[in-house]
């Protein structure tokens, strides 16, 4: 009986604390995705000494996906989505993993902000033609500049880098497609279980429990979970590609440790937060905010990496950063929640 009352208790402040982290800014989820989003792959960068990119790009993927099953049992949706939803899903594990190698194999030749900052011309570009207007057009030519900018001393030094680099910035673009899919994707003639809803007593007016029954509708299914089982295929199909370079972490515990927080740090941390800060922040802000991810990516390499820009590439980051910030969508106008 003491055990469940102490359980019970447990469960109580477990559930406060969640609520006060949710009632938090949603810019603070914001900021911590951000930080995250380049420290993984910085930390990538201090484990290309030991693994190589493949094979650290094999155990980000892999520790997200052990992170994710263990968290929320994805291979739930199995029997919840239809054939077409199912194929989003596989697509986008495919992507996952395609993009990732790619991110790797170009930070593994470019620096950190070069990589991160043509990364946002796909966004862009994206942008440009979902919704044709002047202002578009001057976000898109301020990114293109940037890139350009920021990629023109590379072109004959490490051509391959680039490669990968506009790879990565490909899969990105699918990523941004499939991923707006998934998060709007629902589950027609879903029963929903009753739920209690407990009643309130004020002087003079007692208002007693009350039931709301089963109802059958349209639910929508959470983006977390369809990340994670996109993570988990995703896994699977990066397994041929570097499971084999990955083989040296598992002889050094401290390299095992390093490729998993990789992994956390990389692809549950920035995309739960990305989750949680989407929610509530209107999609043209949240957009805005995007824009500064580039000079986190610039901040993040020079700290830890040592990788300190020279003018030219602070011009071509500061005019992608500018870009972002200009480009719109139809759907941010006027701004939804």
């Amino acid at each position: 009986m003491a055990t469940t009352a102490s359980q019970t208790a447990e469960g109580t402040s477990q559930a406060r604390l969640a609520s006060k982290a949710l009632n938090l800014p949603p810019v603070s989820f914001f900021v911590v995705s951000a930080i995250f989003h380049y420290l993984g792959p910085a930390l990538a960068v201090l484990l290309f000494a030991h693994v190589a990119a493949l094979g650290v790009m094999w155990l980000r993927v892999a520790a997200a996906a052990v992170v994710f099953a263990v968290w929320r049992r994805p291979w739930r949706l199995a029997g919840r989505l239809d054939r077409r939803q199912r194929t989003t899903l596989l697509s986008l594990g495919i992507v996952l993993a395609g993009m990732n190698a790619m991110f790797y194999l170009a930070i593994a030749r470019l620096p950190l902000a070069t990589v991160g900052a043509t990364e946002f011309l796909g966004t862009v570009v994206l942008a440009a033609f979902g919704a044709r207007s002047r202002r578009n057009t001057v976000a898109l030519v301020l990114t293109v500049a940037g890139v350009a900018a920021l990629t023109v001393v590379q072109v004959e030094a490490r051509p391959l880098g680039l490669v990968f680099a506009f790879g990565n910035c490909a899969g990105f673009m699918l990523y941004v497609v499939l991923g707006h899919r998934v998060a709007n994707t629902t589950v027609p003639g879903t029963t929903v279980p009753s739920t209690t809803v407990p009643g309130t007593t004020v002087p003079g007016n007692t208002v007693p429990d009350t039931t709301v029954p089963d109802t059958t509708g349209t639910r929508r299914v959470t983006g977390i979970d369809q990340l994670g089982a996109a993570m988990l295929i995703g896994a699977v199909v990066a397994t041929p590609a570097g499971f084999g370079a990955a083989l040296p972490a598992f002889t050094h515990p401290a390299w095992l440790a390093w490729g998993v927080g990789v992994g956390v740090c990389s692809s549950v941390i920035p995309y739960v937060m990305d989750q949680l800060a989407m929610a509530r922040l209107p999609r043209a802000t949240f957009a805005l905010m995007l824009a500064l991810l580039p000079a986190f990516a610039t901040i993040t390499g020079a700290v830890v990496l040592g990788q300190i820009p020279t003018v030219r590439e602070l011009a071509g980051i500061a005019l992608v950063i500018v870009g972002v910030a200009v480009h719109r969508t139809d759907a941010d106008t006027p701004d939804r929640r």
